[in-house]
């Protein structure tokens, strides 16, 4: 039975500074368990306790399980490189301290940071993508990064392609997966980015299928994404506006991605990541009606 989980994002708790207060991590952690989810990704650095046993003692006092955290860095600049493995590093002592080898470490472009694919997210074209040199480069990172994770913790890798970064479009993500060992970077496959970057979700998970090791619950609005492409949206404003809607109100198809998870063997966590936003609503009310539906399918 798939294993359904939520995340500080969905509170609001962005990798993005977004000049607003999220809710602290004592009411995330306490919504995420009132609303019916076993499990939670970390969030960004601090946001949670990071002393070992006082992050312990709040997850597992609420039953929940720590699954992962999203690490983002600049692959594309070679010289982030050491720094990039030095933070997944960190981050990984303290999770398998907390939880074992349990959680992912969840690699990431640093979305957001690069001009011309924010505002052009949904919408990118070959020409604004990186150039086979800097493929080289991008993928050598995300190895490294892998490599001396899995070495010093025992933790495993997964890049999870995002819009506003260099891995969003279908071709980008297999580009990213041709150049990268299968054995040690696995692929996030979050529905909802891979429809707003342009793919057909059911289609992506069918390519990918055991390369898949973390699943993210997200939907697309196709209104929104029409209004974003018609009016020169920015990644952000795309946000703000909804594009990634609540489960079920979207184009997303559900149960073909749960049956083909299903058939897949598929023994990982399903992640809720809602990406609301300070101001958009109360994130534990869309967290429940989310949890909900899936519920509705069966999970």
């Amino acid at each position: 039975m798939l294993k359904i989980a939520n995340a500080p994002c969905s509170w609001g708790a962005l990798e993005f500074d977004l000049g607003e207060t999220a809710p602290d991590y004592v009411q995330v952690l306490n919504e995420i368990v009132e609303t019916g989810y076993a499990g939670t990704e970390l969030g960004d650095w601090g946001f949670m306790p990071t002393e070992p046993s006082k992050l312990a003692q709040e997850i597992h006092s609420r039953n929940l399980m720590l699954l992962g955290a999203f690490v983002p860095i600049p692959f594309k600049k070679q010289e982030t490189h050491v720094k990039g493995i030095e933070s997944a590093l960190k981050i990984a002592r303290l999770m398998a301290e907390v939880e074992g080898d349990i959680p992912l470490i969840i690699l990431a472009d640093e979305n957001g940071s690069i001009p011309e694919r924010t505002q052009n997210a949904g919408r990118v074209t070959p020409a604004m993508g990186l150039s086979e040199s800097d493929w080289q480069i991008f993928a050598e990172g995300v190895m490294k990064v892998a490599e001396a994770v899995k070495k010093e913790t025992g933790l495993r890798t997964a890049y999870h392609h995002h819009c506003a970064g260099y891995v969003e479009t279908p071709d980008e993500i297999e580009k990213l997966m041709s150049l990268t060992d299968p054995e040690l970077v696995g692929l996030v496959f979050d529905c909802g980015h891979y429809r707003f970057g342009g793919g057909d979700p059911l289609e992506g998970l069918q390519k990918y299928g055991k390369r898949v090791w973390h699943f993210h619950f997200k939907d697309h609005d196709p209104k929104v994404a029409e209004r974003a492409a018609t009016e020169g949206w920015d990644y952000f404003q795309s946000v703000r506006q909804g594009i990634f809607c609540e489960l079920g109100k979207g184009d997303v198809d559900f149960p073909a991605l749960l049956n083909e998870l299903n058939m897949l063997g598929y023994d990982g966590w399903g992640v809720v990541e809602q990406d609301v936003l300070p101001g958009m609503g109360k994130p534990k009310y869309s967290a429940l009606r989310n949890r909900e539906f899936i519920r509705s399918l069966g999970y």
